[in-house]
């Protein structure tokens, strides 16, 4: 994953966010689509990433677009990673509610389990 792309997203997306004054606007799919690719385009990596880098501010963007990274790929361990960070940013999953995010994102991976797509 290149960190310093996502990076560069995260603020795109926000400054799209800005400007829209919380209105639905192009950029921000343009932006999530970004944030996808960039998230899936090598799992192990992305995982090294919220480990280790992750900002708090980009742990609750990611929760926006977890369910079609998990879509695209699959990953017990990429989801098992990215709860894990709910010790470390309480607040975002409070403020975001992440562990909603989490939950769809666990029933994607039951529901690819139960039809034979398991990672």
């Amino acid at each position: 994953m290149n960190i310093e792309k996502f990076r560069e997203v995260i603020a795109r997306r926000i400054y799209v966010e800005e400007i829209s004054q919380g209105e639905w606007a192009d950029g921000i799919e343009e932006c999530q689509k970004k944030e996808i690719e960039l998230l899936t385009e090598d799992i192990p990596t992305t995982i090294d990433f919220l480990k280790n880098e992750c900002t708090a501010d980009e742990y609750s963007w990611i929760s926006e677009v977890i369910d079609d990274v998990v879509n695209i790929v699959p990953s017990k361990e990429f989801v098992q990673c990215y709860k894990d960070l709910m010790i470390k940013f309480p607040e975002e999953c409070t403020k975001y509610n992440i562990a909603g995010s989490i939950e769809s994102a666990e029933a994607i991976l039951r529901w690819e389990a139960e039809h034979g797509e398991e990672s």
